[in-house]
C-alpha cells in the first residue's frame, strides 16, 4: 500500500508560498501545476521564472513592504507576478480589469504602490486614471507592461517592457507566513473601497479548507474562468498547489463556450458564482453540456430553484459555501451533506455566531448579522491596509462583522438573506454604492443621488439610482448611463435610474436606502436592458 505525498500539511512557518512551491516541486518534479493561454508551469518553472522576474524587480528598487499593483487579466503573468512579490516580501495590489478613473487612481493612491504592472490592452483604463490623478500616476516608479507597450505609453513617465533578468534572484528565506501577501481591495459600503491585507498563511487555510469541503486530490483538474484578481481564483490556484493537482486558467466566463472549455481542459471541479448558472441554463440544450468530466463545482450564491434543473442536465453537482476577502472558507458542506438553498454548516477550525446589533448572540430561526472567528493563526486577513479605525470596527468584540444578515436552523444550516452593509454584488463582482454616487453626483443637472440594489432576474443584484435633479436641467437615463460608462467599471453603471422630487431621509438628514429598496423598479423607472442600448466597455 503506498501512501500519498498529498495534500501538503505544512508547518507553520512553511504556509508561505515559496516554501509552499519548493515542497510541492521536491514532492511531484516535474507535475504540471498551472496552465493557460497556451502555456503550462509546474512548481518549479514557477520558482525559476517568477525568481528571473524577482530579481528584475529588485533591480529597480522595491524593497520588502513595498506595494505592486497589478491589473491584468486572467494570464500565468498574473501568478509569475505574485510569486516573484512573494520572494521579495512585497504586497502584490491585484487590481479589477474594469477599473479606470478616479477609482483606478484611488486604488494606487491608498495603496501606495511603488510600481504598476499592466497589458496593453489596460492602456486606455490608465490614461483616464492619469486625467484624474496624474501626480499618482507619474509618480510610480514603473509602470511595466507584460507586452508590447502600446505607442500611447510614451505619455506616462517610467513606462517599458516588463522583462525578466537572465538569472533568479538568490534562493533565500521569503519571511513569515504570517506577513501580508496582498493588499485586496473590496467594496466600500458608506466609505471608499478598503484594501484587505492577506496573508500568506491566510491564502494557505483558503486551500486548505477548500480542498476539504470540496474533496479535491491529486489527480484533479481544476478549472476557473473567474477572474485572478478576485479570492476566488486565487484560492483555486492554492487549491491546486496543495493537493498536488492543476489548474486551468480560462481568459473569461463565456456562456457558449463554457462546456468547450470544461471538455477541452480535461477539468473535473469547476467554479461558478450565482449569476452564471441561470445565464447557463438560459442557452439551449446540447450534448457538450454532458460530455465533460466534471463532478462538482463550488456555486456560492445560487438559488435553490436552479439546482433542479442544472444539476440533471449537465452531471455537475453543486455545493455552496460561505467567504470574504476578510475571513476564508468558513461555511460549507460536502455535496452528501449539503442542503440546496443554504450556505452550509460551520466548518471545523472557525466559529459563527448571528447576533443583533448589540453582538448579543440570537436564537435559531432569528436573523442577524454573521460573525466569524478563526482558530488557526493567521487564517483571517491581517486588516484594512491604512484603515485602522475600520479595521477595529469590522473586527469588534474579536469577531469580524460581516455585515450579512443570515438565519441558522436548528441543524446549524446558515442560510444567507440580504445585506446589512450598503453595498452591491452583481455578476460576482462587488460594487461600493458610495463610489457609483461620487461619479453620479459629479453629473451636471445632478442635485442629489442614492444608489442600492434591487434584485436581479439571474440572481445576485442590478444597480439602480434614484436621482434628485437640478431645478431647470433636463436628464434622461441614457444620459446618466453614457456619464458613467467612462467613468467607472461596466458592471457597476446603474442598469435602473429613477427621477424623484426628494429622496426619503432621516431626521438628521441620511438617506433611508431601505425605503427605497422597498419601492424597488417602479412604474416610472428606466430600464437599460428595455431601452435597445448597452453600456460601451
Amino acid at each position: 500500500m503506498t501512501t500519498s505525498s498529498f495534500p501538503l500539511v505544512p508547518a507553520p512557518f512553511q504556509r508561505h508560498i515559496i516554501h509552499l512551491l519548493r515542497e510541492r516541486a521536491r514532492r511531484a518534479p516535474g507535475r504540471i501545476l498551472v496552465s493557460g493561454g497556451g502555456r503550462e508551469l509546474s512548481a518549479e518553472a514557477l520558482l525559476e521564472t517568477s525568481g528571473r522576474l524577482a530579481a528584475t524587480l529588485a533591480e529597480a528598487g522595491l524593497r520588502k513592504g513595498d506595494r505592486v499593483a497589478i491589473q491584468l487579466g486572467n494570464r500565468l503573468e498574473f501568478l509569475e507576478a505574485f510569486t516573484a512579490c512573494a520572494q521579495l516580501g512585497l504586497f502584490l495590489v491585484p487590481v479589477n480589469t474594469a477599473s479606470k478613473g478616479h477609482q483606478l487612481a484611488y486604488y494606487l493612491q491608498n495603496s501606495a504602490s511603488r510600481a504598476l504592472i499592466t497589458e496593453s490592452g489596460q492602456m486606455p483604463h490608465l490614461m483616464s486614471a492619469l486625467e484624474c490623478d496624474a501626480g499618482t500616476i507619474n509618480g510610480l516608479a514603473r509602470i511595466w507592461f507584460v507586452d508590447a507597450p502600446p505607442a500611447s505609453s510614451a505619455q506616462l513617465k517610467n513606462a517599458q517592457l516588463l522583462e525578466k533578468m537572465s538569472a533568479p534572484l538568490s534562493e533565500g528565506d521569503p519571511g513569515e507566513a504570517s506577513e501580508p501577501a496582498l493588499v485586496m481591495y473590496t467594496s466600500g459600503t458608506s466609505g471608499p473601497s478598503k484594501g484587505v491585507m492577506c496573508s500568506h498563511a491566510q491564502l494557505y487555510w483558503w486551500g486548505h479548507y477548500s480542498i476539504a469541503n470540496i474533496g479535491i486530490g491529486e489527480d484533479d483538474v481544476l478549472y476557473t474562468c473567474l477572474p485572478l484578481f478576485h479570492v476566488n481564483a486565487l484560492n483555486t490556484f492554492y487549491q491546486a498547489l496543495v493537493s498536488g493537482g492543476r489548474m486551468v486558467i480560462g481568459e473569461r466566463f463565456s456562456v457558449s463556450r463554457f462546456y468547450r472549455h470544461l471538455i477541452e481542459s480535461d477539468a473535473t471541479v469547476t467554479y461558478l458564482l450565482g449569476a452564471m448558472v441561470p445565464m447557463l441554463l438560459s442557452r439551449p440544450a446540447d450534448a457538450s453540456e454532458r460530455r465533460h468530466r466534471v463532478r462538482v463545482a463550488l456555486a456560492p450564491g445560487v438559488p435553490e430553484k436552479y439546482f433542479q434543473e442544472f444539476e440533471p442536465r449537465t452531471g455537475i453537482r453543486m455545493i455552496d459555501g460561505f467567504g470574504s476577502t476578510e475571513s476564508n472558507f468558513v461555511i460549507g458542506s460536502a455535496l452528501e451533506d449539503r442542503k440546496p438553498g443554504w450556505m452550509g454548516k460551520v466548518i471545523d477550525g472557525f466559529e459563527a455566531r448571528v447576533v443583533d446589533e448589540q453582538d448579543n448572540e440570537v436564537p435559531h430561526g432569528t436573523p442577524g448579522e454573521l460573525v466569524l472567528r478563526a482558530r488557526e493563526p493567521f487564517a483571517f486577513a491581517l486588516g484594512y491596509f491604512g484603515m485602522p479605525d475600520k479595521t477595529i470596527e469590522a473586527w469588534r468584540n474579536l469577531w469580524l462583522h460581516t455585515g450579512d444578515r443570515v438565519v441558522r436552523d436548528e441543524a446549524g444550516y446558515f442560510k444567507f438573506l440580504d445585506r446589512l452593509k450598503d453595498s452591491i454584488r452583481r455578476r460576482g463582482e462587488n460594487i461600493s454604492s458610495y463610489e457609483v454616487e461620487q461619479v453620479v453626483g459629479l453629473m451636471p443637472g445632478v442635485e442629489h443621488v442614492a444608489v442600492y440594489a434591487v434584485p436581479s432576474e439571474l440572481a445576485e443584484d442590478e444597480v439602480m439610482c434614484a436621482i434628485v435633479p437640478r431645478a431647470g436641467h433636463g436628464i434622461a437615463g441614457l444620459d446618466v448611463v453614457r456619464w458613467c460608462e467612462s467613468r467607472m467599471p461596466h458592471f457597476a453603471v446603474p442598469r435602473f435610474v429613477r427621477f424623484v422630487d426628494d429622496l426619503p431621509k432621516t431626521e438628521n438628514g441620511k438617506v433611508q436606502k431601505y425605503k427605497l429598496r422597498q419601492e424597488g423598479v417602479t412604474a416610472d423607472t428606466w430600464d437599460l436592458a428595455a431601452s435597445g442600448h448597452a453600456v460601451k466597455r
